[in-house]
C-alpha cells in the first residue's frame, strides 16, 4: 500500500504537566471514563518501576495534578509502582505494585509484583487485584509470581496481564486473565501472600524448548482484547497475543495467537492453580490457536491492538527496507497485510482511535497519526532528531480530537518526562 507523503497538520503543542518530576504514560487506557483525567506514574525512566513511589493524574482542562497513591518505605529496591491504566467503565485504576517486603536481598522483580487497584474517589486506599499465594497447597484463583502490563477488557469486566512465576521457571513469560468472582480470593496471611479481588488464571501454553517447526512457543506476551464476534455468534471475549516460535531453521519467529476466554471453564477448573513444583496451568478446555504463519512480527516492543469490531488485529512488522510498519491481520483467516508504507521506521508502540480509523505512533522523534481513510501519515509535531526525546506510546483522546504523549523537557540542570497534548485539526 502506497502512503501519501507526510504533511504537517498541527504544530501547536501544549504541556499538560509542568512539575519537576517524571510523568510516565502507560501504553493503554490512560484516560478516565469521562475523558477529563489522564493517569500516569512517577517514573522519569521506563526501567525504574522498582524505584518509583507515586501514581498520579492530571486534569486535561485545569492541568491540576493529583497524587492517587504513594508507596510507604520506598527505597531503590522497592516496592515500586508503575504502568497505570483506567477502567473504561469505573473511576478505578490498576497498576503494577512491587511486594511490600522488598529489600536489598529480595528487590522488586518481574516475578515479585502484583496488580493494585485504586478508586480515584478514595485516594490512597489500594487493594490487590490478583491474589498471591506462595505457600502450597495453593488457593484456586491465586498466583505466585508477578503480574504486569494489565489491560482492561472493553467492558471493564476482566483484565489481561503478562506473568512470570517466582517459584518455577521464572523466565517463562505467559499471558493470563482476571475474572470477577462472587467473593474475594482469600489466602493465608504469610510473607509474600496477599488476598485478591479477582480470580486469576493463565491462558497461554508455553514450553522452555519449543520443537522447531511446531506451534510450540517459549514466550507469550504483549496481548490485546478482541471484542465478541461481530456476527453475534459468541458473547465471549478472546485475547490475541504474541508468541515466540522456533522455525524449521532454528530461528525465533514471533507470530499471533488467539485464545477464547470462557469464564465458566476457567472458574470450573480449580486444579489449574497447580501444585508445589509446578507453574500454574491453563484451565481445561482453554486452548490457544495459532493465527499467523510467517508473520515474523517486529522485535521492537509493542502491544497488539484490535479493531473495535474484533475483525482485525494490528501489529508491527518490518518491510523490505527493515522499517517498522503497521500490519493488519484478518481474525477469520490469519491473512496479514501492510497498512503503512512510510519512508521511515516506526519507533514506538502504537494505538488506534475509538473508531479504528486512525493510528498514532512515534517516528523520527515526532508524533504521527496515520489516517486509514486518506491513506496518509500526518506529522503532528515539529521536533528535530537532536531535540529532547519523545518516548513511549502516544494515545488518542476518547473523542479522537487530540493525542497525548511523553517527551522530556529540561528544567534547570535536569530533564523531566512531561505529558503533552497536540490537537488533530479537522479537515
Amino acid at each position: 500500500m502506497n502512503v501519501k507523503n507526510k504533511t504537517i497538520e498541527n504544530e501547536a503543542v501544549v504541556n499538560l504537566t509542568t512539575s519537576p518530576k517524571g510523568h510516565t504514560l502507560h501504553h493503554n487506557s490512560v484516560f478516565s471514563k469521562d475523558g477529563q483525567w489522564i493517569v500516569f506514574d512517577g517514573r522519569n525512566d521506563d526501567t525504574k518501576i522498582g524505584e518509583t513511589a507515586t501514581i498520579g493524574m492530571v486534569n486535561i482542562e485545569t492541568r491540576e495534578e493529583r497524587v492517587l497513591y504513594q508507596t510507604t518505605n520506598q527505597t531503590i529496591y522497592g516496592p515500586g509502582v508503575g504502568a497505570v491504566s483506567f477502567s473504561p467503565v469505573q473511576d478505578e485504576v490498576i497498576f503494577i505494585h512491587g511486594l511490600p517486603n522488598a529489600n536489598e536481598e529480595r528487590p522488586y522483580d518481574i516475578s515479585r509484583r502484583t496488580g493494585m487497584l485504586v478508586d480515584i474517589q478514595q485516594e490512597g486506599s489500594a487493594f490487590p487485584a490478583d491474589a498471591r499465594d506462595v505457600s502450597a497447597p495453593y488457593v484456586p484463583g491465586s498466583l505466585r509470581g508477578g503480574t504486569h502490563s494489565h489491560c482492561w477488557s472493553p467492558d471493564g469486566a476482566m483484565l489481561s496481564f503478562t506473568y512470570n512465576d517466582e517459584l518455577v521457571e521464572p523466565d517463562l513469560r505467559v499471558v493470563g486473565v482476571m475474572l470477577k468472582p462472587e467473593a474475594d480470593i482469600l489466602v493465608d496471611e504469610k510473607p509474600g501472600n496477599s488476598n485478591g479481588r479477582y480470580y486469576a488464571a493463565i491462558v497461554s501454553d508455553v514450553v522452555a524448548n519449543p520443537t522447531p517447526g511446531s506451534d510450540d512457543i517459549n514466550k507469550a506476551f504483549d496481548e490485546c482484547w478482541l471484542s465478541p464476534a461481530a456476527d453475534g455468534t459468541s458473547d465471549d471475549y478472546s485475547i490475541a497475543f504474541q508468541g515466540n516460535t522456533i522455525d524449521e531453521n532454528g530461528q525465533l519467529v514471533t507470530e499471533i495467537f488467539v485464545v477464547e476466554i470462557d469464564k465458566e471453564k476457567i472458574l470450573a477448573d480449580k486444579d489449574a492453580v497447580g501444585k508445589a513444583g509446578e507453574r500454574p496451568k491453563v484451565p481445561r478446555g482453554i486452548r490457544q490457536k495459532r493465527l499467523t504463519y510467517g508473520a515474523n512480527l517486529s522485535d521492537l516492543r509493542h502491544w497488539l491492538r484490535s479493531s473495535h469490531d474484533g475483525k482485525y488485529i494490528y501489529a508491527l512488522a518490518k518491510d523490505e527496507q527493515g522499517n517498522n510498519q503497521v500490519v493488519r491481520c484478518n481474525v477469520r483467516d490469519g491473512k496479514l497485510s501492510f497498512v503503512t508504507n512510510n519512508p521511515f521506521s516506526i519507533s514506538s508502540p502504537f494505538n488506534l482511535c475509538k473508531e479504528s480509523k486512525k493510528i498514532t505512533f512515534v517516528a523520527e522523534n515526532n508524533v504521527f497519526v496515520y489516517d486509514m481513510d486518506r491513506n496518509e501519515s500526518i506529522q503532528l509535531t515539529r521536533n528535530d532528531l537532536k531535540d529532547l526525546r519523545v518516548v513511549g506510546a502516544p494515545s488518542f483522546s476518547p473523542d479522537g480530537d487530540f493525542v497525548v504523549y511523553n517527551q522530556y523537557e529540561r528544567m534547570g540542570d535536569e530533564e523531566y518526562l512531561q505529558i503533552k497534548r497536540v490537537i488533530i485539526t479537522k479537515k
